[in-house]
């Protein structure tokens, strides 16, 4: 090929080549994955059946469980242990002598624990929306669903499942599990069990566990086969066991070369609070991705972030727009920052909103037959023109 086709076709090609090496489409052909914080807390009451159901419903692929013990141990759905604002507890002047103030996780909490009801008892409650104040239409379901266990979610999942014909899995969270050891009410060994006990007990099971803390996920690690999230705040935090055993690393510290390679050791996948990847500068909006996606990723980590909230007091700055704090703003261009930055999943309050995000970059990026068509097609072009090169008249 004479060097100005052989220049052109190069010119042609490279935009393509780069783009494939940027995107990396070994990665970008994996639809990530859809979770249902809380299940789908932005339009009913979180952690409800009501919850998880519509979140399945709007297109979630796990929903997301936070687990907290009744007095007689038994694993129930719940944010906090302190239910005071999101149960009617308050209310009931038969519970009213159990509000109490305990330290969890160094901090003084006043309301009503858990812990100090039997199952029985909280299901006597019924749920209430956390910020009615933001989500009023989700206030409405106010007092009209039970506080579920956690195998009541089981349940609902392979109903759904079943009835969609779709997999659908879990990613319940461990919520304060050195607190609940230390008073005699351990988490991991009755989430194992339950786990076990309907069928999720292999790396390949549609669940996962995750934890702020540390020990209990490499215990966790030693018990069973599922697949392990570590979370996290921000970058200067530290994980309550660390604190307690006087261990002075923070999250920052567990998110160097050194931090990820030993995390990839006990995990699976890495969720942080969604500012770690992609900071908000000064004014609340939004900036560039830090290296944390590709430095977790090279280390063998998924990268899942927290949380997507569709109302404009939850967005970075630049992407609110009228209609006040509550009206929804612009979360798509916020899931496409994320979704182009290279994460493998988000966990949204809205799985409706997340599925269409997700589902419109998976659409926008060719698939690799289709880079190696477009490919073909462009050195192709340059055969042709070599041909018609030839055919000129000297």
């Amino acid at each position: 090929m004479p060097r100005p086709f052989r220049f052109a076709t190069v010119l042609l090609a490279a935009p393509m080549l780069l783009g494939l090496t940027a995107i990396d489409a070994a990665r970008a052909a994996r639809t990530p994955t859809v979770y249902g914080h809380r299940g789908a807390s932005a339009y009913r009451p979180e952690h409800t059946l009501a919850s998880y159901e519509l979140a399945i419903d709007q297109g979630a692929d796990y929903v997301e469980p936070d687990l907290v013990s009744t007095k007689d141990g038994i694993l129930v759905a719940r944010h906090e242990n302190e239910i005071g604002g999101t149960t009617d507890v308050a209310s009931r002047p038969e519970f009213a002598s159990r509000r109490t103030t305990k330290t969890i996780d160094g901090y003084r909490v006043t309301g009503w624990f858990t812990e100090d009801f039997t199952l029985a008892e909280l299901k006597t409650l019924r749920a209430e929306e956390r910020i009615p104040g933001t989500r009023p239409g989700s206030a409405r379901y106010d007092g009209q669903f039970e506080v579920p266990t956690l195998q009541e979610v089981i349940d609902l999942v392979k109903r759904k499942e079943a009835e969609t014909g779709r997999p659908i899995g879990i990613i319940p969270e461990t919520k304060h599990p050195s607190y609940f050891d230390r008073v005699g009410l351990s988490l991991e060994e009755p989430l194992v069990a339950t786990l076990k006990a309907n069928g999720y007990d292999g790396a390949d099971a549609r669940v996962l566990i995750q934890s702020f803390e540390v020990a209990n996920l490499i215990e966790l690690n030693q018990m069973t086969d599922v697949r392990l999230v570590q979370l996290m705040t921000s970058r200067g935090a530290r994980p309550y066991d660390f604190v307690l055993a006087g261990d002075r690393r923070t999250y920052g510290d567990l998110l160097t070369e050194t931090g990820l390679t030993a995390m990839r050791a006990y995990a699976d996948v890495l969720s942080p609070e969604k500012n770690v990847l992609i900071p908000r500068d000064s004014s609340g909006a939004l900036t560039s991705p830090t290296s944390v996606i590709a430095d977790a990723h090279r280390a063998g980590l998924e990268v899942v972030p927290y949380t997507f909230r569709p109302e404009n007091t939850f967005l970075p700055t630049n992407l609110r727009t009228g209609g006040g704090a509550n009206a929804y703003g612009d979360d798509q261009a916020e899931f496409l920052a994320f979704l182009r930055a290279g994460v493998d999943g988000v966990f949204a309050d809205a799985p409706d909103r997340a599925r269409r995000a997700v589902d419109a970059f998976v659409a926008s990026v060719p698939e690799p037959s289709t880079w190696a068509m477009m490919l073909m097609g462009f050195a192709l072009t340059g055969v042709t023109l070599r041909r018609r090169h030839r055919m000129v008249p000297a």
